[in-house]
């Protein structure tokens, strides 16, 4: 193999596909990015089993080839060469990499043992906004579980039905919902796709709409010269119908920039605990916001239009910002039920989206 390109074209395109390159494997080539040169550019390929990042590369291709090198390593040293033309030239152990009049030399390993990436994923689709798909991804997948005890709840949900696609992800103590309308579609159809995956698909999103394509547990997305596919879980995902309250006895409307900051405030003196514990005290047509530690303690109170019983909360400080901060109304409504129920958050106008929240359990509410 030996091609021509440039550095800054060439390391977007590796910056790009690294993030599929697995870590700490038994199988070294599942560390490496496959490079394969032919008709007018380079082909960039990297896969962990579970995503796998392609993309293409326009190169003047001199000897066509293949051959794979350490992800980690070349995308790193291919970085520092963005301002250069590189000439690549392939041996049956080693790649040479000519910037100018000086040269580096890596170890490659065979492209034969390189998995193969299946790209002929298309049974099912669903068509949407590609700002629609961006906040749904935005919105609900920092609710999903990091720990590997249900690996279902690392990814989210995706229910297609009636001209709508439903977001959901879980963790055990808050679940994220945003629903958004849907412009075509395969059918009906239900799949529960990683967040990881879906973070990545995020960055390489532009233009009007995007197509998502299913099949066989898989999900691809193409987007100009760069293609994601991965593996999706399969079991059966917590129907959040079953988990969000109808009805609330207190509703909560007050800015959403004033909770925010005041949470905010009151999260400094207990962010180094487990539960970054603060107190909602809903009484007497106000909202007070509490938190109390060895370092320090915070008491304020911010303006808010307040109806139903009154009510004495304990919740994650952390988990209420991660909710208001992808949010854009100007308002939120926050409805409860009692101190040990969850509550939930949406926009005063733009219910879309859905956060509710566990309480947390003190001498208190136990």
């Amino acid at each position: 193999m030996k091609v021509v390109c440039d550095g800054f074209n060439l390391s977007e395109a590796v910056m790009r596909v690294v993030k599929a390159c697995a870590t700490k494997t038994p199988v070294p080539v599942m560390e490496c990015i496959k490079i394969s040169a032919e008709n007018d550019g380079l082909t960039l390929s990297a896969t962990d089993g579970e995503i796998s990042i392609t993309k293409k590369v326009k190169a003047e291709i001199m000897e066509e080839g293949e051959v794979c090198v350490p992800g980690k390593f070349f995308a790193d040293f291919v970085k520092k060469l963005e301002g250069e033309e590189l000439t690549l030239t392939s041996t049956e152990r080693r790649m040479s990499i000519s910037y100018g009049k000086n040269k580096s030399d890596i170890q490659t390993l065979s492209a034969e043992d390189f998995p193969v990436i299946d790209t002929d994923i298309n049974e099912n689709y669903f068509k949407v906004d590609t700002f629609l798909l961006k906040k749904a991804i935005e919105g609900t997948t920092f609710c999903c579980a990091t720990d590997d005890s249900r690996p279902i709840l690392k990814g989210c949900q995706i229910l297609l039905k009636d001209a709508y696609a439903d977001v959901t992800s879980i963790d055990g103590y808050r679940l994220a919902t945003y629903r958004m309308k849907i412009k075509e579609s395969s059918g009906e159809n239900e799949i529960v796709c990683p967040a990881r995956t879906l973070n990545e698909i995020n960055k390489l999103l532009a233009g009007a709409d995007t197509t998502v394509y299913m099949q066989k547990n898989h999900i691809l997305v193409n987007t100009d010269d760069t293609t994601v596919t991965s593996r999706l879980y399969t079991g059966d995902f917590i129907k959040k119908d079953s988990i969000i309250p109808a009805d609330c006895a207190t509703t909560v409307i007050c800015s959403r920039e004033d909770l925010k900051i005041s949470i905010e405030r009151a999260s400094v003196y207990v962010r180094g605990e487990k539960n970054c514990l603060i107190i909602f005290d809903i009484s007497d047509g106000k909202l007070q916001i509490t938190s109390n530690s060895e370092i320090g303690m915070v008491d304020e109170t911010i303006q808010a239009d307040v109806s139903g019983k009154d009510l004495k909360i304990a919740m994650n400080s952390r988990y209420v910002i991660e909710a208001i901060s992808v949010m854009d109304d100007e308002k939120v409504e926050m409805r409860f039920n009692s101190m040990i129920q969850p509550f939930t958050i949406q926009g005063e106008e733009n219910k879309d989206a859905l956060y509710l929240i566990l309480p947390v359990r003190t001498g208190n509410n136990a």
